[in-house]
């Protein structure tokens, strides 16, 4: 048994806050014994590992559901090892993974190479099938088998949907499985160079960049559809404040319409793109501080429910290339919840309850999936950080180094990670 004691407790699933005493068998919490209910001693504590957590705060662990670990396919930039190592040492026990990998996975045969290489890993590793077979947007996968066979959702994540018919079909074959499907939003026929917002940094670069219109035109599009079918619709990695104002006015429609947001997006705008580079380059791009803001906003309200990294490794030669050569992308969970902290928590913007819905509750809702919460006959999925300690971003775990973070100073020191009671991320042994 494990027993972690004295740490000052976050339970989103309850809207809880307080101090408790917490303990683990078997991969579950067994006991909760809050505030004037502990004790100095338990029954059997001599024999049980006890952890400290004096002077840090405990969370629930952290739920990311876009993510790319590149395998198969890419693993030179990144494999569900890395992958999951990086995951634990950012907080995350869950992790749901992207499907444009190579091959895809719009196979069983496929689907289950990840998932079995995701159970030889120390956290919980979900994934994706993709909407269309090759990514193609042309036929679509087999939604039923490819559910029954373990995936949890559906994504052509990196490349829109483009036939309003297969999209509409998409949904309602979703919606017969109350399985997700996430969108991502960018029309390419608007897009000179994906990666770059077309304004202050495209004239920078002297390049056309990808105009905010990209994703308003497909969000607008996609959000009547999914009010039309009712399927569970995720608007992946919104990037500007349009939409967010168009998912404020959908959701009033469909509680199965969700919006997500990324720490990159929340905290960045197109001028790290002109000061980093191909390091700031994504899709969709950093845009305007009035985006950045509403982004923000959307998160107090609800409007944005989740908090996904997009987590996307390349290669150090892949991004020494010239801005419109180098792939788009950076990673994202080692320095999410550092992000979180400084740039929604200490502000004001959110409490922790809504940080820790948006990072592990809503996500876990969103694929049905069985964390957020810190209650007895859960699973034992924790984070211990503390909220005050500073620390510099540095060398990352994950095969890539690719991030305009590094060197930035952030709050919020994840000190542990447990993962069904196992603690997989200690700050000490790294």
């Amino acid at each position: 048994m494990l027993w972690i004691k004295n740490g000052y407790c976050i339970d989103p699933s309850i809207s809880w806050e307080g101090y408790a005493d917490i303990a683990i068998a078997d991969g579950k919490i067994v006991k909760v014994i809050k505030e004037k209910e502990r004790q100095e001693h338990y029954p059997g504590e001599e024999e049980a590992t006890v952890v400290d957590a004096k002077g840090l705060y405990i969370g629930p662990g952290l739920v990311d559901v876009h993510v790319h670990f590149r395998d198969p396919g890419f693993t030179y930039k990144e494999d569900i090892e890395s992958g999951a190592k990086a995951a634990a040492k950012g907080g995350f026990t869950t992790v749901v993974l992207m499907a444009n990998t190579k091959p895809c996975v719009d196979t069983e045969e496929t689907l289950r190479y990840v998932l079995e290489k995701g159970k030889q890993t120390a956290i919980h590793v979900e994934t994706c099938a993709s909407v269309s077979k090759g990514l193609q947007g042309k036929e679509l996968v087999d939604f039923t088998g490819l559910y029954e066979a373990g995936a949890v959702g559906f994504t052509d994540d990196g490349i829109p949907l483009m036939e309003v018919s297969i999209l509409k079909k998409a949904m309602e074959e979703s919606k017969k499985l109350s399985a997700p499907i996430s969108l991502h939003e960018e029309d390419p026929s608007l897009i000179t160079n994906n990666g770059i917002n077309r304004g202050q940094a495209s004239e920078h670069f002297g390049i056309g960049g990808s105009p905010r219109e990209a994703e308003i035109s497909l969000v607008k599009r996609d959000l009547a559809i999914a009010i039309e079918t009712g399927a569970i619709v995720n608007i992946q990695h919104v990037s500007c404040k349009e939409t967010v104002d168009l998912l404020r006015e959908a959701k009033k429609q469909s509680q199965r319409i969700h919006g997500e947001a990324t720490p990159h997006h929340f905290s960045l705008t197109e001028e790290a793109a002109i000061q980093h580079g191909t390091l700031g380059k994504m899709n969709p791009p950093l845009r305007t501080e009035a985006d950045r803001q509403a982004i923000i906003a959307g998160l107090q309200d609800g409007t944005l429910d989740i908090i996904a990294t997009d987590h996307a490794p390349h290669s150090a030669e892949e991004k020494a290339k010239e801005i419109t050569q180098a792939p788009s992308g950076i990673l994202g969970l080692e320095t999410a919840f550092g992000l979180a902290v400084t740039e929604l928590v200490e502000p004001g913007f959110l409490t922790y309850l809504q940080l820790f819905d948006r990072m592990s509750l809503a996500p876990a809702k969103l694929y049905g999936l069985p964390a957020g919460t810190i209650q007895e006959g859960a699973a034992g999925d924790l984070i211990l950080f503390d909220p005050k300690e500073t620390f510099q971003v540095d060398r990352f775990l994950s095969k890539s180094q690719n991030s305009p973070f590094q060197g930035r100073k952030l709050q919020g020191k994840i000190k542990q990670t447990y993962c069904a009671g196992c603690l997989v991320y200690d700050t000490q042994r790294i």
